[in-house]
């Protein structure tokens, strides 16, 4: 049973990993669907949560590490990667389902 699941983890991770180069892709490659200042945002962003991604997903911790004891400055440390890595996330799988879309519609 557990080497089921280890695949099936493997293969998830696989898709999700796959899946989002594909949106790198389209995102480089293309001109965007989306406002051209979500375009500029996601691009400069978009090899920086791909790292950011990788290391909480390996070291399996928490997204938002936050304690009581911390300073502004260690919680703005914290916050800002993981507000700017999901933002990247949401408009590059936008942009890619809406040219797609626009893929599907135009041919």
């Amino acid at each position: 049973m557990s080497g089921k699941r280890k695949g099936l983890i493997l293969i998830e991770r696989v898709l999700i990993w796959a899946l989002y180069s594909f949106s790198g892709f389209i995102l480089y490659t293309n001109q965007g669907i989306l406002p051209t200042f979500i375009i500029t945002f996601s691009r400069i962003i978009y090899p920086l949560s791909i790292f950011w991604l990788q290391i909480r997903i390996k070291k399996r911790t928490n997204f938002l590490p936050i304690d009581s004891k911390m300073t502004t400055s260690q919680l703005w440390f914290n916050l800002l990667p993981v507000v700017a890595s999901l933002l990247t996330v949401i408009f590059s799988l936008t942009n890619t389902f809406l040219y797609i879309l626009e893929k599907l519609i135009n041919s």
